[in-house]
């Protein structure tokens, strides 16, 4: 039987609730319940909700083990020069080099120099990590070739880096990552989850860099042609567990990995509300949890088909709804309309965290 916990009940504040609340990962995140999943044979036999202060008694060791690693504060990671810490929710901001990318394809194809300065304004913009891809993976996409990979994107990174900007590389290949690492990029963005290419997982270990492990189901080709799950957080939860398992074992650390559950990576768009209302889940893997949902269809399913242009809204309001659960790290297309929001979570949270006479 597998135990899952889900943090819950979030405050805005720990004051005044001594031994009633525990804080989520580190960070600014504070929960009063705790829900105690068990799952048998792919099926939930359990489901309750236990306040904190009575949450001890509900686990057995195995279940404080588990409740400790939701508690325990992130690692922070060097990307260059910069370091990125977990205790408060950042911006990584999309830059693709890419003619078909379902938002911006062919904004910055064969200029590196005008799509590293797009970067660097994201980064000056409050960006912590600026995302670089040159392969389209969005639904339908064809795959590139490695080395039209390299070309499009080595040059954009180049620049970055000098600048001093922190640099992740958005691909599933082993050659474009040790490419890309060359070029002074920091971090690798694997939407396969290091399973796309058999050298992928020994590039990233010899690099010793962090990577983002995302959940996928199915190729860019045919991922939402039919996405079928019994229990789709659970299953997305279980697969990136052993994800960062296989990680482990081929000597990635695991204070070096992220995760991402994925949204829109072979979901129905039933999938990816599940995985939005239950993100606080997957603190339990012990991880920083990346979350991207920017500009994707599952704004415009919800809003008329709004096209990808319009979708602001529905991205800052995923956004949200992610960092109240904890999400460290959001991937964005709006830089600065997203640091934004963040600012002004930040500053209902620092009033909150003001001891004040009433």
């Amino acid at each position: 039987m597998s135990l899952y916990l889900r943090p819950t009940a979030f405050v805005d504040a720990p004051f005044g609730y001594d031994g009633q609340v525990l804080r989520l990962a580190g960070g600014l995140v504070w929960f009063s319940a705790v829900e105690i999943i068990r799952v048998e044979s792919g099926k939930r036999v359990e489901q309750r909700l236990v306040p904190v202060d009575r949450i001890d008694e509900a686990l057995d060791d195995r279940g404080r083990a588990l409740l400790a690693r939701i508690t325990a504060p992130r690692p922070q990671i060097t990307l260059g020069a910069r370091v990125i810490r977990f205790d408060q929710p950042s911006a990584m901001a999309i830059l693709n080099v890419t003619p078909d990318s379902f938002s911006d394809g062919g904004r910055h194809v064969g200029d590196p120099e005008a799509a590293a300065a797009a970067g660097v304004a994201m980064a000056e913009a409050g960006a912590a990590i600026i995302d670089v891809g040159g392969e389209s993976t969005r639904p339908g996409a064809a795959t590139v070739w490695e080395g039209d990979e390299i070309a499009r994107i080595a040059p954009v990174i180049e620049r970055l880096a000098r600048a001093g900007v922190a640099v992740s590389a958005d691909t599933r290949k082993a050659a474009v990552m040790r490419a890309a690492l060359g070029a002074g990029a920091a971090m690798i963005n694997d939407v396969s989850a290091l399973t796309y290419d058999p050298e992928a997982l020994a590039a990233v270990a010899a690099a010793g860099c962090p990577v983002v492990l995302m959940h996928h189901q199915g190729t860019p080709q045919d991922m939402q042609t039919n996405p079928h799950y019994g229990d789709v957080l659970i299953e997305v939860y279980d697969w990136l567990e052993a994800r960062i398992t296989a990680a482990e074992a081929a000597g990635i650390a695991r204070d070096r990995i992220l995760i991402d559950p994925g949204i829109g990576f072979g979901k129905r768009i039933a999938h990816n509300l599940a995985l939005l209302n239950g993100l606080a889940l997957f603190h339990g893997l012990g991880c920083p949890l990346v979350l991207g949902a920017s500009r994707k269809r599952i704004i415009g399913a919800l809003d008329n088909e709004a096209p990808a242009e319009r979708r602001l809204g529905g991205s800052i309001a995923i956004a949200m709804k992610g960092i109240e659960q904890g999400a460290q790290l959001l991937r964005v297309h709006d830089a600065q309309e997203t640091v934004q929001a963040l600012k002004i979570w930040r500053g209902t949270r620092d009033e909150a965290l003001t001891p004040r006479s009433r």
